[in-house]
């Protein structure tokens, strides 16, 4: 028979603790973390912003349809009606339009009796023929980058907010705030056509005249700037709000 050891023999003077289970408690001194509160936004309040006047109002609970604003009697809305629908319809009619706005002639230029008409491409290709690379480089920009750029992000920004998606509403909400930012550098070669039939304009000498390709480039500028308009930014945080 093996006597016990020190170790293994009981002490009379300390009460044996109970086994525990389940999970650890928190350490001494530390406190828990107390739970995380539901994002306050304004739809949740009962807020309503007038979209034309900007007069914060109080909503019914609850209340879709509340009514019309008492200051500028605007319809008033938790959020911009048929958003997504009106978004998606935008940008296809934006993709469209920027086919023959790319193969169509843009403009046409008379030097000496001689007429050359050139697309987009034609006179970028003619800009880096002649040297002038910043130019070229800008209208490429400007007349290419950007309209596409435009409207993949706004394709990317509803895609999420119809998906109800929680990734990176900062990153997204930023991209929105990008796509505003660089709108009115769509123009440039719209009003470069402009000022240069409007100034160069000396009868059988020289002429420049616009052709259907910046009528076609205007619409697709401006079909996007409505696309923009159209998307409601709230919807990528309205997620958010739903999982809390």
């Amino acid at each position: 028979m093996i006597a016990p050891t020190p170790a293994d023999r009981p002490n009379p003077g300390v009460a044996a603790t109970p086994p525990t289970s389940g999970p650890p408690g928190p350490a001494p001194g530390s406190e828990a973390l107390p739970p995380v509160p539901s994002p306050r936004t304004a739809l949740r309040l009962g807020l309503l912003v007038c979209p034309l006047c900007r007069a914060v109002l109080r909503s019914p609970t609850g209340d879709t349809n509340p009514g019309r604003c008492p200051r500028c009697q605007s319809s008033l809305h938790p959020r911009k009606v048929a958003s997504l629908e009106r978004t998606w319809a935008l940008i296809l009619t934006a993709l469209i339009l920027y086919i023959p706005a790319n193969l169509l002639p843009i403009m046409t230029v008379t030097r000496f009796g001689r007429s050359e008409t050139s697309t987009i491409l034609n006179g970028i290709q003619t800009l880096i023929t002649m040297g002038l690379w910043p130019l070229a480089a800008i209208v490429f920009f400007a007349s290419v980058v950007v309209p596409l750029l435009k409207l993949s992000v706004l394709a990317g920004l509803a895609f999420a907010a119809g998906r109800h998606s929680t990734w990176r509403p900062e990153e997204r909400a930023r991209l929105y705030r990008l796509v505003e930012s660089v709108g009115h550098w769509s123009m440039v070669d719209v009003f470069l056509v402009a000022i240069l039939a409007a100034v160069v304009d000396l009868g059988a000498i020289a002429a420049i005249e616009p052709e259907a390709g910046a009528t076609y480039f205007g619409a697709v500028v401006v079909v996007t700037l409505f696309a923009a308009h159209s998307f409601d930014p709230r919807l990528t945080w309205d997620p958010l709000g739903a999982e809390a």
